[in-house]
């Protein structure tokens, strides 16, 4: 780890004690910071902050004193990314002109390993995970490793602290995190897609959140190298205005970009990589993943033997598409992390068989009509619960689809759609919606999901 001055003496209000509020935390300290800690949570019981109380943290819970940003001098505020701007804590310093970041510019200014950024709508957390597996694969031939960090569920400041010069963070970076970022330099920066409609609650328009996203690149150097998505054609004309890092651009259709899918096969405009057919992970979708990941990957100097011992052996991440397992011929694929129509559009394609998907969750306002044409082609019968049943329903109908069921409960609706398979079938659960309606995050809804396949097995 870097020792660095920028926070040395510095008063730093930390807001928010997640688990990357109290990693950057420890980390602040080490770099000599006089920590003030808050949460709107009481915090009398909780364990994370009577720890950082004991290191000299001052913590500040059960409410939000704004008062303390005028009386008090403070020369940064660290907040966790989820916290929206409206939070009064945030506006005061804001009003106060007190700088806001957020944990990865804290972290990545002390990283001794060089770092990879990857962000995107859908599809990051395969990207990374992919990225970091061929990577390792590579460095470990050394005795070194790679380290998949981020929002990817590993504050980055957790793994700082031991990742040396030959090691590599691979670091998922969500909008919210890059809302919060003033300086960071990835080696390789990379942005799957960006799809409208995604965190509008939190950006309020689709102009910001672009923004957001392109501040993954926005302090690159012509040293760097940036990987942009060569089919989503609005969107790449902004990154090229913008990033002064060089270029390298993947497509899942044009032959032109320099990484691409043709004829069945992976293909650099070098060389043919490998067949498609080969990759353990269903749908045009995680090629698209695989190419950026290929991309990265070439960049920091791996050899196609570790990009094919990955591709061929990973099975996914878990809840995007994952696979669960195969029960009487019907193949069970968990993708909880559909929490939008554009990720349910990208995995109901993914597959040749028939399918039965359960979709549902929270209500956003939000018609599903444009999964009608993937309804159409790929599903057979559809199992619907939830704040958002009976619109999905509607455009179940629409597109043809005769076998329509309406449950309350994702409990209720896997031993209904189970019933409505058979043998050579695909099961799949892509609510197209947030969970919030009836679990916590889609990681909970996702793993009662998979609860849920397993009693049937004792059924």
């Amino acid at each position: 780890m870097k020792q660095i001055d920028t926070y040395k003496n510095k008063n730093v209000l930390v807001l928010g004690l997640g688990k990357s509020g109290f990693a950057v935390s420890e980390l602040l300290l080490k770099l000599g910071a006089k920590l003030t800690l808050n949460d709107k949570a009481d915090l009398d019981k909780n364990s994370k902050a009577q720890e950082l109380k004991e290191k000299g943290v001052r913590v500040i819970g059960g409410h939000h004193p704004t008062e303390i940003l005028e009386e008090e001098h403070f020369d940064y505020l660290v907040k966790n990314p989820g916290i929206p701007y409206e939070n009064p804590m945030v506006a005061k310093a804001e009003e106060l002109k007190i700088p806001i970041i957020t944990e990865p510019e804290v972290a990545l200014s002390v990283s001794d390993a060089p770092y990879v950024c990857v962000t995107g709508s859908n599809g990051k957390t395969t990207t990374v995970m992919l990225t970091q597996r061929i990577l390792d694969h590579h460095l470990s031939k050394n005795g070194h490793h790679a380290y998949a960090v981020g929002n990817i569920g590993v504050p980055i400041s957790e793994v700082v602290t031991k990742a040396t010069k030959d090691d590599i963070l691979v670091v998922e970076i969500s909008s919210f995190q890059l809302m919060g970022v003033t300086d960071i330099d990835p080696k390789v920066a990379a942005i799957v897609d960006i799809y409208n409609n995604v965190h509008l609650d939190y950006h309020k328009t689709f102009e910001n959140y672009v923004q957001a996203k392109l501040n993954v690149t926005r302090f690159q150097n012509e040293n760097d190298y940036f990987i942009a998505n060569f089919d989503q054609k609005d969107i790449f004309e902004k990154e090229t205005d913008l990033t002064k890092a060089q270029i390298q651009t993947f497509s899942e259709m044009d032959d032109s970009a320099d990484y691409f899918i043709k004829d069945g096969y992976l293909q650099s405009q070098s060389e043919k990589l490998m067949k498609t057919s080969d990759m353990k992970l269903p749908g045009i979708h995680n090629q698209q993943n695989a190419l950026v990941a290929i991309a990265i990957s070439k960049i920091m100097g791996v050899d196609n033997e570790d990009i094919q011992a990955v591709l061929e052996t990973f099975t996914g991440a878990k809840h995007r598409l994952q696979y669960v397992m195969t029960l009487d011929g019907r193949k069970i694929y968990n993708d909880s992390k559909s929490t939008n129509i554009e990720a349910a559009s990208v995995a109901i394609p993914s597959f040749d068989e028939p399918e039965v998907l359960i979709a549902g969750g929270l209500d956003r306002g939000f018609t599903f009509d444009e999964l009608i044409p993937y309804f159409k082609k790929h599903v057979k019968a559809i199992v619907l619960y939830g704040e958002t049943k009976y619109l999905l329903a509607d455009s179940a109908r629409k597109a043809g689809i005769k076998n329509i069921v309406i449950e309350n409960t994702l409990q209720e609706a896997v031993p209904k759609a189970y019933e409505l398979t058979e043998p050579g079938d695909v099961l799949l659960f892509s609510p197209a919606c947030a969970s919030w309606d009836q679990f916590k995050t889609f990681e909970a809804r996702g793993d009662y999901f998979v609860k849920f396949v397993k009693d049937l097995k004792t059924k």
